[in-house]
Formats: C-alpha cells, structure tokens, sequence
C-alpha cells in the first residue's frame, strides 16, 4: 500500500484503541509485523491548552519509522493549531478521528457525531492538511451514525476531497458500538468511490478473518485493534507465519517500556487491563487476573504471571 512517500507491503495498522495502544504495545505490534501504528487517540483542545496528561499521549518508539498521531475535536480552528504544535512536528501521519462512538466523546459533537456533519468533516481535513505542512492527514470513520443513516461513502468522500491522504472504515455504525458484526460491505463501497487508499477495520482477529475481509472488500489495508490487544503476535499470524512468544516475557517487555516514561503506581494500573488480555483464554486465566488485579508493585504483576 502507497501512503504518501511510505510504502506498507503488507498494509498491516495497529489502529489507535483508547486505554491501550500505549507506547509498549505499539512496540511489541511492530515487533511482529505491524507496519503502522497510532497513538491513542489524543484531544486537539487538550494539546493546545498544554494538558500534560493529553502530551504524555505523544511518547513514541524508536522503531516506530512511520510517526503517527490521532487527534480528535469538532472545531476546524483548534485542530489546525494542534497540528503546528511543535510536540506534533515529529509525526508523518495525522489522523483525525470522526468514528470514536463513546458517549462521552460523541455528546460534545466529537468522534462518530461527526458522521452525521459531512461538511464539517471536509472543513476539519482541509484545515489540518494546510496547517501539517506537508505530512500526511488521514481520517478514520464508522459504517454511519446508525443503521438507517449510513453515509460512510459520503463521509469518507470528504475526507478525500479535503485532501484526505487515506481513510480507514470501521464496519460497525455508531449505535452498534462493538455489537454485532462489522459490515465488509461498506467497506467495499467506500473502496469502490476513492482514489486514495481505504483500510478495513473491525472482526480481524486471524489469518481467516484476516483474508476474509481483504476479499470481501478489496482494501490497501486491514487496521487490527481489539484482535491485537494481548496478541501483538496476531501480525504475523495474519500473514501466515509460525510464531514463538512467551506470555510472561511479552507482559514484562511491555511494563519495562512503560517504566522508561511513567511511575511505577501509572504503570501498574495501566497493565491490569492489558494482562487480563495477554491471559484470556489460557489455563489458570481467572486464577491470574485476580492476582494481577490486586497487585500494587510491578514485581507483583509478574509474580502473578510466576515470570
């Protein structure tokens, strides 16, 4: 897949998931084959107010080559100056998220509320493509508000014709959340209207759901969110690969990153959600996750998982 002056071979993207696409899982996806990744998803007003917890959002890895942000926001006006931040002048790629279906985020107009504003999508990509400069502006969206208002194509249009460099299309609609099953068809239809790359988001967890969608839609590209949490190996799975990992490593691979940036008592908190991942599914699961879960130092997160 061409992305500006990047090339994806595989078009494989770690998209951003809020609460979890931490600096040491990014590290880790990349690791196994991802070949874009995101940040959390990062307020534009946070950004231009100086909120230092927003600005922490913005540590990246050293092997993350291709830098990429996602910002949110409705007004056209505090995205364009969160973009000529100097923190946000070391990122190639800005992504503007129209697709986030949290309450919180949509009762003030932002994430997926955007779906229901094509024109004001279009006015936000513009104004972040003039203002980067020349880096890449991309946006993520949803099948549509809801099942009876799904204009992805439309949505997805303005974003192109705002200078849009590629979109990437949850099949799920807002009022769906993470219910149900995303809809390749949709995809499809946004792939089968632009000229720019479309990646396909939603349902790849493995190799079948993973060539499953690429048929179904014709995408650049596949984004693989919630199949990656606790499975940063899923990259390579997908592409067929033999892989070798050890849970326990992997888990103190990933808080060791996290300890370079935050205290001890953020990383302990923040790794909770991530080990009840990395366990799921396996022997002695519950066991584990009850032990992680009252966990106050690191060493006892590990112990938990006898590392």
């Amino acid at each position: 897949m061409k992305l500006g002056r990047f090339e994806l071979k595989h078009g494989l993207i770690l998209p951003p998931i809020a609460g979890y696409s931490d600096v040491g899982m990014r590290m880790l996806c990349i690791r196994y084959g991802a070949e874009l990744t995101f940040t959390e998803m990062v307020s534009a007003k946070g950004l231009v107010y100086g909120n230092e917890n927003t600005r922490e959002l913005l540590i990246t890895h050293e092997t993350e080559k291709i830098k990429a942000v996602q910002l949110f926001g409705r007004e056209e006006g505090f995205i364009a100056r969160a973009v000529q931040l100097e923190p946000l002048k070391k990122f190639d790629i800005i992504d503007i998220n129209f697709g986030c279906p949290v309450h919180k985020i949509v009762k003030s107009g932002e994430g997926s509320a955007l779906m229901k504003e094509p024109e004001q999508v279009y006015k936000i990509i513009k104004y972040a493509v003039e203002a980067a400069e020349g880096r890449l502006v991309t946006g993520k969206i949803r099948a549509g508000w809801s099942k009876d208002f799904r204009n992805a194509v439309e949505v997805a249009l303005a974003i192109q014709e705002g200078g849009g460099a590629m979109v990437t299309v949850h099949g799920r609609t807002r009022d769906m959340l993470y219910s149900g099953f995303a809809d390749p068809g949709i995809i499809k239809e946004v792939k089968d209207s632009l000229k720019i790359p479309v990646v396909a988001n939603g349902d790849i967890a493995d190799r079948e759901s993973y060539l499953r969608m690429l048929s179904a839609t014709g995408a650049d590209g596949v984004a693989i969110g919630r199949g990656a949490i606790g499975r940063p190996y899923v990259f390579s799975e997908v592409l067929g690969k033999t892989v070798e990992y050890d849970i326990g490593e992997l888990l103190r691979e990933h808080i060791e990153e996290l300890l370079k940036y935050y205290p001890e008592r953020v990383v302990v908190n923040n790794i909770k959600k991530h080990a009840a991942f990395y366990v799921k599914g396996r022997k002695g699961a519950k066991q584990i996750k009850e032990s992680v879960l009252r966990a106050a130092t690191v060493k006892e997160v590990l112990d938990s998982f006898a590392v």
